[in-house]
Parts: C-alpha cells; sequence; structure tokens
C-alpha cells in the first residue's frame, strides 16, 4: 500500500470516528433534554401539588375557624328560647358533621371526598351562623349589593336561564321593607332546590337505579334517595356524608318556615344583615348539592 493509500485509509478511519463520536454527543444531549424537560414537568407537578396542598389546607383552617366560631357563640346564647324549631335542626346538622368529621379523621376517605368535605364542613359552619344572625340581630352595615349579588350565577346559569332569572327575581324583593319578602324568597329557593333534584334526578332514574329507595306517600323517590342517587353516582356512596346531606337540606326547610312565618321579633321584620345571612345561607347549601352531582348527570340533564 502506497503513503497515500495509507493517508487515505486513515482519513476514512478518522472520519468515522468522528461521526461516531457526533452521534453519541448528539444522543447524550438529547437524554439530557429528556431528563431536564421530565424533572421540569415533574417539579412543576409538585409545585401545583404543594400549592393545591396549601390551599385546601388554609381553606380547612379558615373553615374550622369559622365553625368554632360560629359554635361558641350559639352555645352562649342557649338559654334564649327562640326559633326552638330551627335551632333542633342546626343541632341535628353539627352532630351529623361530628360524624362525618369524626370518619374523616379516621382516614377511611380518600382524596376524591376533600372538596365535599371542605364543603360539609362550610355548610356546618353556615348553619350555625345564620342562627347567631338571627338570634343576635347583627347591625345593618351592608349595601343593597350584598343582596342582589349572587355567587350562585355560575350554577344557575348552567342549569336554565329560566332559574338564573328567577333566582334573581327573588334576590330583587330581598328587601326589608317588602313585606312579602319572605314569601317570595322561600317559594323561588325552594322551586330552586326542587329543580336541581328533579332535573338530575328524575324520578324513573332513581327507581331504576334503586329499586328499593326510600320513596313518599305518592311513590316518588324521596330527597334522601335523590341524595343517595347523586353519591352513588359519584361513587362517594357513604352513610354519614349521606345523613349529613340530609340533614343540610332540611335545615334550610327549617330556616324557610322560620323566615316566612313572619313572626321575628316585635316588627315582624328581619335586618339587612339578617337577610344577607339568610341568602347566603341558601347559596351555600345550593352550591353544596350542586358539588355532588356528578359531572355526566349535569351533561345529560
Amino acid at each position: 500500500m502506497s503513503p497515500s493509500e495509507v493517508r487515505s485509509k486513515l482519513r476514512q478511519a478518522q472520519s468515522k470516528y468522528n461521526q461516531a463520536v457526533n452521534r453519541y454527543n448528539s444522543a447524550v444531549r438529547a437524554h439530557n433534554q429528556q431528563v431536564r424537560t421530565a424533572v421540569s414537568k415533574y417539579n412543576q407537578a409538585v409545585n401545583s401539588y404543594n400549592s393545591a396542598a396549601r390551599a385546601h389546607n388554609a381553606r380547612v383552617r379558615a373553615n374550622r375557624e369559622r365553625l368554632r366560631h360560629e359554635l361558641a357563640k350559639l352555645e352562649s346564647a342557649a338559654s334564649r328560647p327562640a326559633y326552638v324549631t330551627l335551632r333542633t335542626s342546626v343541632n341535628s346538622v353539627q352532630h351529623s358533621y361530628s360524624r362525618l368529621e369524626a370518619r374523616a379523621e379516621t382516614g377511611i376517605y380518600s382524596e376524591r371526598y376533600n372538596d365535599i368535605l371542605d364543603l360539609s364542613e362550610r355548610e356546618a359552619a353556615n348553619s350555625a351562623g345564620v342562627m347567631n344572625a338571627l338570634l343576635d340581630n347583627p347591625e345593618d352595615a351592608g349595601t343593597d349589593e350584598d343582596l342582589t349579588v349572587s355567587e350562585l350565577d355560575p350554577i344557575l346559569s348552567e342549569l336554565s336561564g329560566d332559574a338564573l332569572d328567577r333566582w334573581h327575581g327573588a334576590l330583587f324583593s330581598l328587601n326589608p321593607r317588602n313585606p312579602d319578602a319572605a314569601r317570595h324568597f322561600c317559594t323561588s329557593a325552594r322551586e330552586l332546590l326542587a329543580t336541581i333534584l328533579d332535573t338530575f334526578a328524575p324520578n324513573r332514574r332513581v327507581l331504576e337505579a334503586m329499586p328499593d329507595c326510600d320513596t313518599i306517600p305518592s311513590g316518588a323517590p324521596s330527597r334522601r334517595a335523590k341524595i343517595r342517587y347523586f353519591l352513588h353516582q359519584r361513587e362517594l356512596a357513604d352513610e354519614a356524608l349521606e345523613n349529613f346531606v340530609e340533614e343540610d337540606l332540611e335545615n334550610v326547610v327549617q330556616l324557610f318556615r322560620t323566615f316566612n312565618d313572619g313572626t321575628h321579633g316585635s316588627s315582624g321584620r328581619f335586618t339587612h344583615a339578617q337577610l344577607v345571612a339568610i341568602k347566603k345561607r341558601v347559596e351555600g347549601a345550593v352550591t353544596f348539592l350542586w358539588h355532588i352531582i356528578p359531572q355526566p348527570l349535569r351533561q345529560a340533564a
């Protein structure tokens, strides 16, 4: 082999070596990039989880602090014989929540229950809060906007435009100077709760899914049966949770009766602050019920 041929062979070998090195370096760079991307996604997921955990823990702390505050106020007014039926209902809500919380403390519920448990704690505080508002006659420090702006707008828009219009009509009538406020508001709020139950838990579907469910004298499924239907559909079936939801809705019904009897105080009227508390109580109950309904049932309706 001549010297020129040797040099040619060396150049070819060097070229192949350089190509192999380049391919290796390229593969290493691609691998490193994949690792960096995976690490970045992992860190983002961890940060998102931590952020959600912090937000959840903050809500829990706020809910529990408010619940303790409202129960302490209610306990201090235990000797005042007013709104006896409603107070009994509030006590039932608190006992039901205590049983639910005790089960949650054992770790029996998975993460799927977190939102419902958060809302349950808020509802327990809401039921005690409106009772305190009725007993304490809080000063009117709010504005008309407190009675007209509603957190239910996104929910009712998804339900139906008619439901949204009727609810705003009820809020418009909710005025301390309106003698018909109680009747109008209670009627609309009752219809709203009934509409939600009947729309997403039609009698026929509930009976097909649970033939042995509780029924009312007409043979239609009871409110408790429809609550159980929602929880089963969401795979959140639990007797303690079912009992709490039932007690919570019954408490709102008892609030309607108290509000509608027109016997508050010497004038038979409620203050602006008390009307705001009643409105918020109903909004909280509707929001709670809405979150129990599975998304597929909302879409199917």
